[in-house]
């Protein structure tokens, strides 16, 4: 039986399969760029360098990925999508085991700065795959999947990277990743033809790749979803990557209550991200994704104050739930954008996500010594307005 992802001949069975195959590499991959995130007191001491030189890590690791996922996007529309998956899935294994070898805080930062360049093809392409292998008026669903991975990955990388560490060591951590890692790829081996052949040849010049920009950022709707992408991931990120040091300050947390308290953030999308897609595809996205915004800029608002522990903890639930309302929901429209051009339109939303989460993380750090209430009231606020400002721009959809 053919396994072209544009044929009809596909089974269902198959093709589920396939999804959660490529759920579970999704998970694994955001588990190991969130597991850093709470670790950063740990690394500042194993290094003997600030918490906010270690804090790096995050950036170093998110706006190079970002960066990278334009030319994967690209690639993949001129070579196929299976060789640059299988690529950047080994890398992320290969250069996840070289992470463990650093001796400093600058060895570190590079080998993330590397990982973030090496492993960016895998997730993005994932998402235009589930563009060929599922009709508009089931993405919602099998996004859903994908973007519930995500916030698992955050939520378990968040928690039992910092929960291992004692156990294992920092070191420890990025090697069990780097064999799962391994084994990901082995798993995804005998569903290769599914990935797609490779493209008929043509040519791909700097003219031809800024005439795809230009027309797909020509339209309104493209314009509108790009810019709430960055908006949106400037602000989790923000608040996300400083939780682990807010609780270690405000309630004097310890490594492993830390990750305790941020298990909340992704529970909701790795529990319900297929039900918020099915809720997508039937009534669409003109509500969810206002709401959602509006739910993320309400919890920084409540974390602002100092509440008691377990309200915080209940909290970073509720923000993430916000991310789970809006990020797929946004990443579905970019797979209607243009099917002539998917792989450079996704490979674009992942750069503009990613890049939003390199710079969320940046600018909450310049907004730190003013401390952590001030910066959650600002990036509140700022997050609140786009919540207004969507229910105007998203009515359409």
């Amino acid at each position: 039986m053919s396994h072209n992802p544009s044929s009809p001949q596909i089974e269902t069975e198959e093709r589920e399969r396939l999804l959660r195959i490529l759920a579970a590499i999704t998970f694994l991959i955001f588990f190991q760029a969130y597991m850093v995130a709470p670790l950063i007191p740990r690394l500042s001491t194993a290094f003997g360098v600030s918490e906010q030189r270690i804090g790096l890590l995050v950036p170093a690791y998110l706006i190079p990925y970002g960066i990278s996922t334009l030319f994967f996007g690209l690639l993949s529309d001129r070579i196929g999508r299976k060789r640059i998956m299988l690529f950047s899935l080994l890398a992320f294994a290969g250069l996840t085991a070289l992470t463990a070898t650093s001796t400093s805080a600058t060895q570190i930062i590079l080998w993330r700065l590397l990982t973030g360049l090496g492993a960016s093809g895998v997730v993005p392409l994932a998402l235009v795959l589930i563009g060929t292998l599922f009709p508009f008026k089931e993405r919602g669903r099998s996004l859903g999947w994908l973007f519930g991975a995500m916030a698992g990955g955050m939520a378990f990388g968040s928690t039992l990277g910092v929960i291992l560490e004692p156990l294992i060591g920092w070191r420890g951590v990025f090697l069990g990743v780097s064999v799962c890692g391994f084994v990901a790829t082995f798993l995804l081996r005998p569903y290769l033809s599914m990935l797609g052949e490779r493209p008929s040849a043509r040519t791909l010049t700097l003219r031809n790749v800024m005439t795809g920009y230009k027309q797909l950022l020509s339209k309104p709707r493209a314009q509108r979803t790009y810019f709430f992408v960055l908006l949106n991931a400037v602000f989790h990120s923000g608040v996300f990557t400083w939780l682990g040091l807010y609780f270690s300050r405000r309630f004097g947390l310890g490594e492993i209550g830390i990750g305790i308290a941020l298990l909340g953030y992704g529970v909701p999308g790795f529990v319900l991200g297929p039900f918020i897609g099915r809720a997508a595809d039937r009534w669409g996205r003109r509500w969810l994704v206002p709401a959602g915004i509006g739910v993320a800029a309400l919890s920084a608002f409540l974390l602002a104050p100092a509440w008691s522990i377990a309200f915080a903890v209940l909290v970073v639930t509720t923000l993430s739930l916000g991310y789970d309302m809006t990020q797929p929901l946004l990443g579905g429209i970019v797979t209607a954008l243009d099917p002539k051009r998917a792989g450079q339109a996704m490979g674009l939303n992942v750069f503009t996500l990613f890049i939003g989460f390199g710079l969320g993380s940046l600018l909450f750090q310049f907004l730190l010594p003013l401390g952590f209430s001030e910066a959650l009231g600002i990036f509140g606020g700022v997050q609140a307005l786009a919540g207004l400002a969507a229910i105007a721009m998203f009515r359409t959809e």
